[in-house]
C-alpha cells in the first residue's frame, strides 16, 4: 500500500502568509494552476485508485482538478480539515505566540482552537483506519499544511525542533509506502 499525501493549492491566505485553518476560502488563480500541474504529475504515476479529500474547499477543490484530469473517484471526509488555530484564524504567521503556541502540544491554539494532542488523534485514527480497511489501496490524501505535518509524524520520528520547522508546499507530493 502507498499513501500519497498533498497540500491544496495556494490561497490569496498564503499568499498574505495568513494563519489559514477553519475559514474555508477558495483556490486563487495560481493555487488553481498548481492543482492542475499536480494532476498532470499523478497521471504518470497512474497506481493511485482513489482520492480522499478534506472537506474545506480549497482541498476538495484541489481533489476535484485531480479527480476530473486522471479519472479518480473522490470523496471526503472530515477528519482531514485543517487545524483550528483559534484566536489566530486570519492574522499574520509572525503574530506573536502563535509559533510558540504550536510547540505546545497540549494546549489549544489562540485559546479556542485545537491543540496538537487533539489534531492527531484525529489524524492518527484516520490513518490507521485507512491503512486497516484499504491495504490492497494506493490512496491520495489531499488535505493542508497543518494535517500534512501530522501525516508526516505518524510516518516519521520528529523533534520537537523538526516538526516547528517542517513545511509543505502547496500542491507538493509526497508518497509513503507501507
Amino acid at each position: 500500500m502507498k499513501i500519497y499525501s498533498t497540500r491544496h493549492g495556494q490561497t490569496d491566505y498564503n499568499k498574505q502568509e495568513l494563519i489559514l485553518g477553519v475559514t474555508n476560502v477558495q483556490l486563487n488563480d495560481t493555487g488553481a494552476e498548481q492543482a492542475h500541474r499536480l494532476a498532470e504529475e499523478i497521471e504518470k504515476i497512474s497506481d493511485i485508485d482513489f482520492i480522499i479529500a478534506s472537506p474545506m474547499y480549497r482541498a476538495s477543490h484541489t481533489a476535484s482538478i485531480i479527480s476530473e484530469k486522471c479519472g479518480l473517484k473522490f470523496v471526503i471526509d472530515d477528519r482531514l480539515r485543517e487545524w483550528d488555530y483559534g484566536l489566530y484564524e486570519g492574522k499574520s504567521r509572525f503574530t506573536e505566540g502563535f509559533a510558540e503556541n504550536k510547540r505546545e502540544f497540549a494546549v489549544k491554539m489562540g485559546e479556542t482552537g485545537e491543540s496538537v494532542l487533539q489534531v492527531s488523534h484525529r489524524v492518527y485514527s484516520f490513518l490507521d483506519e485507512i491503512i486497516e480497511k484499504y491495504s490492497d489501496k494506493n490512496i491520495l490524501l489531499v488535505s493542508h499544511g497543518g494535517i500534512c505535518r501530522i501525516i508526516e509524524t505518524y510516518f516519521n520520528d520528529m523533534t520537537t525542533v523538526q516538526y516547528s520547522n517542517w513545511f509543505m508546499g502547496n500542491c507538493q507530493l509526497i508518497e509513503y509506502n507501507i
